[in-house]
């Protein structure tokens, strides 16, 4: 089965293994190898940059180290790292093999930690009776079906809709400084209002040409005009409400898709760090063995169709939060000064 991460619908494609007899951990290394370089070598984003010649040698070189099956999986990791493809990953029995991205923790700040360790959830509140407040975490989940992704997102937009009901507010903050990624499709659906009726996102490949986009239209999420899931939407929308969005250096993948998705809204700016730069759009695609490969087929655009490494922040803010008392943030203070100018 194949179909994009974060709900983008690709073509399906499936791979089966004739019956073998006697198949040995070599034979099953190389099986399984085979049809990875082949699927890299035809489909990743980036593959024209790559010696496939030089890359497919030094890596059957290496195979031929591991006894069995199981424990070739690390040379996946060595593989990607070798073709800078960081966002690919294997998964197979529910462990996921790959590059391992160190994210830099020098300007991280104290309360930042705290309040990562504690595994933040969803929230919506509202901060001194004049500004709501939506922290929108990654969203870690394999199931993109349309059912799952409605039960995920229908009651994060239930509780914006009903604060949005019983509060008259001057504007909104998003942040999105513990989104380091996951399911962006349910992310988006429950920012409807803020979103409105239009194009969001979309992606190009490697030679800026464009080859989807993603819309939402009256609760529908949209996939190249095909319905992949929906919420049911209530009241009036938001979408000429101010937005302040924050984000982080840990901002990454699906957490700089919903960022990206403000991008060229009206009444909006974005207040923070520079995002992490996992900015390319996945597939998932069965491989050998009850495997799947995470592929990077295309890169991440804004509704304009404009590509980013990374997302810069209009107002800079470093090493600054407090989650004990967001008033006294930094990043929350120059959005509500922002919000509030006339």
């Amino acid at each position: 089965m194949r179909k994009l991460w974060i709900l983008l619908g690709i073509c399906s494609v499936s791979f089966h293994l004739n019956a073998q007899k006697a198949m040995t951990s070599q034979d099953s290394i190389k099986v399984f190898y085979d049809k990875l370089l082949t699927l890299l070598k035809s489909d990743y984003v980036y593959k024209k940059d790559v010696d496939w010649k030089a890359v497919g040698m030094e890596t059957n070189q290496n195979l031929k180290g591991y006894s069995d099956f199981k424990s070739s999986l690390a040379e996946s990791g060595k593989l990607f790292g070798k073709i800078k493809a960081t966002h690919c990953k294997i998964i197979y029995k529910d462990k996921v093999y790959g590059t391992t991205l160190k994210a830099s923790t020098d300007h991280l700040s104290e309360q930042w930690k705290e309040k990562y360790a504690t595994k933040p959830g969803f929230e919506v509140k509202v901060l001194d009776g004049k500004w709501g407040y939506i922290l929108m975490p990654g969203i870690k989940s394999l199931d993109f079906s349309a059912e799952n992704t409605h039960k995920t997102a229908q009651p994060m937009y239930d509780q914006i809709a009903a604060v949005k009901t019983k509060n008259k507010l001057e504007g909104w903050i998003i942040d999105l400084r513990f989104n380091t990624g996951g399911n962006s499709a349910p992310m988006l659906l429950s920012l409807y209002d803020f979103l409105g009726d239009n194009d969001i996102w979309g992606t190009v490949d490697r030679n800026q040409k464009q080859n989807s986009k993603v819309k939402l239209e009256k609760g529908k999420y949209l996939s190249n005009a095909k319905k992949t899931s929906s919420i049911d939407p209530e009241g009036e929308l938001l979408d000429q409400a101010k937005v302040a969005v924050i984000i982080g250096q840990l901002t990454a993948s699906s957490g700089e898709v919903t960022a990206l998705a403000f991008k060229g809204r009206p009444d909006t700016v974005f207040i923070g760090e520079k995002t992490f730069g996992m900015t390319t759009a996945n597939v998932d695609v069965a491989l050998p063995f009850s495997s799947t490969l995470i592929l990077s087929v295309a890169l991440d655009t804004d509704r304009n169709g404009k590509y980013y490494d990374q997302i810069v922040p209009d107002i800079a803010v470093s090493g600054q939060d407090n989650f004990h008392d967001l008033l006294a943030d930094k990043n929350v203070q120059e959005a509500i000064s922002f919000i509030s100018k006339k």
